[in-house]
């Protein structure tokens, strides 16, 4: 099986993770560090060569009701040119409480999260991720 390739897409850092070959877990991988949006195209890009991906799934930044606001647009444009630069399947999953999960996930192994803004948008990409392979599961199961 072809791996995963989840992006918390941020206009400075993009958390990024990607699953095992199985499709069971979530590994994170350095932030990437943007200067805009094409750039950060030009880096997933990349990794898709590094990875054998089959698709891409992309956190779509919902309001606390489920409604998508200026940002949730943002994604969708940018999911829309990461399809047609690397050609695989662009999927949105709700990302409502990944930071959060992030966050407590540091707090609770005793890391600071103040200067540590990078490794929360790792480990939210790794909850996005790990929370859309179970979806993936339980829908295909």
């Amino acid at each position: 099986m072809k791996r995963i390739l989840a992006v918390d897409y941020g206009r400075r850092r993009v958390g990024i993770a990607v699953s095992d070959s199985l499709g069971i877990t979530a590994q994170s991988l350095p932030a990437l560090l943007v200067k805009s949006m094409r750039d950060s195209i030009d880096q997933i890009q990349r990794l898709t060569k590094e990875y054998d991906l089959e698709e891409i799934v992309i956190g779509l930044p919902l309001d606390m009701h489920g409604k998508h606001g200026k940002m949730a647009e943002e994604v969708k444009r940018f999911g829309v040119s990461v399809n047609e630069a690397t050609g695989l399947d662009v999927r949105y999953f709700d990302e409502r409480f990944t930071s959060v999960q992030a966050e407590s996930a540091m707090h609770m192994m005793g890391e600071k999260t103040g200067k540590k803004k990078a490794k929360i948008d790792s480990l939210s990409a790794v909850f996005l991720l790990q929370s859309y392979l179970e979806f993936k599961t339980i829908k295909n199961g």
